[in-house]
């Protein structure tokens, strides 16, 4: 939901996350941390992302010890960049910026040209907070191990071997729902929407509903269609057949890990969230109409 609200104090410290080895990646950084220098905010980069010299004046800390040390995360690349910085924060009150270095950018909403005016009216206190909740994934085993992770977009259930489809079974709050055979499901929020759920004919879904889309990928039968459920729904997953089938889990193309007959996958809200950071006049439905390209042009339907 948009808030009024995102950073209690001006931040003091702000971290940089992106692969600083790309070219393009670097080049917006060194821009970057020029004006947040000139602004008298620290610089903290991973030393995982870190070239062997980075600019004066940026310290240099572990991955994890970011969000512990700053007050804003800028996340430098495409959205995938951005998935990682919001896994970083999941279990901090640190804000993100997203500035698009990537192809599409439904995330990283910011473009290079713009960021230094984005950046002076975030500090300016001039901006939108947009948090958003995440997904937890919980792949239990038949011995009852439990392994989970946090998503931002989405939880992928896709076939391991090719040529074989897989097949297995969905329940909502403990509810019946499908059979499936395919070659797996999305479970999307209302964020990933526009990611691997649209590929799969899902819908878009406005980010200010709190409501979950469940996307057969490939699936054998025609009605076998995506769905939309409410945003605190628990979604149960377990693979049925034979016993040959696997499939591999992923949380926001991070691997959770593979299953096998027998296991179980638990899709649901986490109490978790990441607050994202829009600079003034952002405006969902016109990014819409520029990464999809709808229409003749948001001129002509503005005037």
């Amino acid at each position: 939901m948009l808030q009024s609200t995102g950073m209690k104090t001006r931040p003091l410290r702000c971290a940089l996350v992106g692969n600083l080895l790309e070219p393009r990646v670097a080049e917006c950084a060194i821009g970057l941390v020029a004006h947040l220098q000139r602004h008298g905010l620290q610089v903290l980069v991973a030393v995982e992302d870190a070239p062997s010299a980075v600019p004066a004046g940026v310290q240099t800390v572990a991955r994890a010890e970011l969000p512990e040390r700053c007050q804003l995360v800028i996340a430098i690349g495409g959205d995938g960049t951005l998935l990682q910085a919001a896994r970083l924060v999941a279990q901090h009150d640190v804000p993100v910026l997203g500035i698009n270095r990537g192809r599409l950018g439904f995330l990283t909403d910011v473009l290079p040209q713009d960021m230094a005016a984005s950046i002076d009216a975030i500090l300016r206190g001039d901006y939108s907070a947009d948090r958003r909740r995440l997904l937890e994934a919980r792949l239990v085993s038949a011995d009852g191990a439990v392994r989970s992770e946090l998503a931002l977009n989405d939880v992928v259930l896709l076939r391991r071997e090719t040529g074989r489809m897989l097949d297995f079974e969905t329940r909502v709050d403990g509810r019946f729902v499908n059979s499936h055979s395919g070659d797996g499901l999305v479970v999307a929020t209302a964020t990933g929407s526009t990611a691997y759920a649209l590929s799969c004919g899902g819908p878009i879904v406005d980010p200010q509903l709190d409501v979950l889309v469940m996307a057969p990928v490939c699936p054998h039968t025609l009605s076998d269609r995506p769905i939309v459920i409410p945003g605190a729904s628990t979604i149960a997953v377990t693979l049925i057949g034979r016993g040959e089938g696997r499939a591999d889990v992923t949380c926001d193309a991070s691997q959770l890990g593979s299953m096998q007959p027998g296991e179980r996958l638990e899709i649901g809200s986490s109490n978790r969230s990441v607050t994202l950071l829009h600079p003034p006049g952002y405006d969902y439905f016109r990014l819409l109409r520029s990464k999809l390209r709808w229409g003749r042009g948001e001129e002509q339907h503005e005037r």
